[in-house]
């Protein structure tokens, strides 16, 4: 019995759409993550980029439990002395809500070159409308 390898030229990347509305930040980023490195197909190889492309749209819809909305801090640096910026998740919320599900979910990504790679193929819409109809993505369920 031979061991099955899959190559470049065998993976195929399709597109899917998740509507972000009443989902748990976690769980939907989670799940996004697992289809952006292909995890959902029998020829998964953790070597290789065999992961599709996820757009989300309705982020500014998303949910989140606890006290997780006034606790939950964003922090950044500008590489100056003291110039460390904290914002709360609510804040960020307000501001950019694509940026807190494509933070979630590069945590959940590999920190690599591999993951820096796949998380080019999440596209994240604050709004219902996105710019992708021509590639047809299919409905994902959750």
């Amino acid at each position: 019995m031979k061991t099955y390898n899959t190559t470049k030229e065998e993976i195929k990347h399709d597109w899917f759409v998740v509507d972000a509305t009443g989902h748990t930040l976690g769980r939907l980023a989670s799940r996004v993550a697992a289809v952006l490195r292909g995890k959902h197909k029998p020829i998964f190889t953790p070597w290789l980029d065999c992961g599709d492309f996820v757009i989300v749209v309705n982020a500014e819809k998303i949910k989140v439990t606890g006290n997780r909305l006034e606790s939950k801090m964003y922090y950044r640096h500008s590489g100056y002395i003291g110039g460390l910026k904290q914002i709360t998740l609510r804040q960020q919320l307000e501001k950019h809500p694509e940026r807190v599900l494509q933070a979630a979910v590069r945590g959940m990504l590999p920190n690599n070159r591999l993951g820096r790679k796949m998380v080019k193929k999440l596209k994240v819409y604050a709004g219902d409308e996105h710019p992708h109809a021509a590639q047809q993505p299919k409905k994902l369920e959750l």
